[in-house]
């Protein structure tokens, strides 16, 4: 244990005793790895800003149907029991998908889109409540906007239909449990329970509803069929692949796979791309290291003798050139990060606004500094350990012939 610690004591010492040198290795390998980390921050920090925008927008992650399709409960739930689905939720015609929406506040009576919706909707991510009954809607910003409502007012729904001959409307008072935030969709969308918008399209198609009172033709279809969906990937990563299956099993659907590709493929090639300036690096700096330590031993091969004659075994005299070398490494890998972060201030504070872009275009994460340091301390270790075997040969004879 004594040896150990005297190793490290000496080696420090004449570590910072030749500090012209050591500052020099200590410049050699910032310039190396700085460079490297101002590269692989602009590419994480665009691939990343733009995977994320990509991720933050539901409508990258959806999948939509063409045309009318026939869609009943067990295929929906066979969607939903799916790893690569996060949200589905059936859609009816689109025509019998309006409703007619009135507030006291507004003139006008607003036509609105009906979507259906449960808990998990991405399009509601940012919404405190979901519908729970029929009595119940989240209202897109544009409806909330033009009917001039907030959470917690009460609006009048209206349905409108040709029933026997004769033009027939029916009201419902709908209480505002939240407003969709401005950025989720533009167009003027009332949020529902599932059972309200199938009750809506059963009114139109001249149906008796119970629960409001509606008269209509009683009886019916047994089991429910679906004309449509609305359909979310958990990730950009999975469209691709649930898009396949859908058109496997014969639906028409569209989805932003090429988008998605784009950003992929920017992704990987340039990960190919900073992988091989870093290996070239890496190597290069190895080498350079390794011969500096190498001849750095021969320079010092009487003391080093010395040390072997006052009793230091072969195993610690091989720490003293690799132990150098974890300073360098440490102290190197740091003004790099300075470097870095002096670097990443100007391409973010003054590059990113000169060709207008208002999102950060160069920024690395904790862990990838730690990353950084761990993978320079074993690059500078193993080009040391070169100098580290040629040291632990050095015979205490070989000094004796100097005394």
């Amino acid at each position: 244990m004594t040896q150990f610690s005297n190793i490290i004591r000496l080696s420090f010492r004449d570590y910072s005793h030749e500090w012209r040198m050591s500052g020099c290795f200590i410049l050699a390998l910032a310039s190396v790895l700085a460079p490297m980390m101002i590269l692989f921050g602009l590419k994480f920090g665009i691939v990343t800003t733009m995977i994320h925008e990509l991720v933050e927008n539901p409508a990258n992650r959806e999948i939509k149907p063409i045309g009318s399709g026939r869609y009943d409960d067990a295929w929906i739930e066979g969607m939903r029991q799916r790893d690569d689905v996060e949200f589905i939720i059936p859609r009816t015609r689109a025509l019998a998908a309006t409703i007619q929406l009135k507030s006291t506040s507004a003139k006008r009576i607003v036509s609105t889109e009906l979507l259906a919706t449960a808990p998990g909707d991405p399009l509601l991510g940012g919404a405190t409540r979901q519908p729970r009954n029929y009595f119940q809607v989240v209202l897109s910003h544009a409806a909330a906007k033009k009917l001039n409502v907030n959470s917690g007012d009460e609006i009048d729904a209206s349905l409108a239909r040709q029933f026997q001959g004769k033009r027939e409307r029916v009201h419902l008072p709908l209480e505002v449990i939240d407003v969709a935030a401005a950025g989720v969709i533009s167009r003027n969308v009332a949020f529902v329970d599932l059972e309200l918008l199938i009750a809506s399209e059963q009114f139109k198609d001249g149906r008796a509803i119970e629960a409001f009172g509606w008269q209509g033709n009683t009886g019916g279809p047994e089991g429910r069929m679906y004309p449509s969906f609305r359909l979310y990937a958990r990730s950009i990563y999975d469209v691709e692949n649930l898009f396949s299956d859908l058109e496997k099993e014969g639906a028409r659907v569209k989805a932003n796979v090429a988008e998605i590709s784009t950003v992929r493929s920017i992704d990987r090639n340039l990960s190919v791309i900073f992988w091989i300036i870093a290996c070239v690096g890496a190597i290069g700096f190895a080498f350079s290291l390794g011969a500096s330590l190498w001849a750095n031993v021969d320079r010092k091969r009487k003391d080093l003798s010395v040390l072997r004659l006052v009793g230091f075994k072969g195993g610690r005299i091989v720490m003293f050139p690799v132990l150098q070398s974890c300073y360098t490494a440490v102290l190197g890998w740091l003004l790099a990060v300075l470097v870095y972060l002096a670097f990443e201030y100007l391409i973010n504070v003054f590059l990113a606004p000169r060709i207008n872009l208002d999102r950060v275009l160069c920024f690395l994460l904790i862990e990838h500094f730690l990353w950084a340091l761990a993978l320079t301390v074993v690059i500078a270790v193993s080009a040391a350990v070169l100098g580290g075997m040629r040291a632990a040969r050095i015979q205490p004879s070989d000094g004796l012939r100097d005394l």
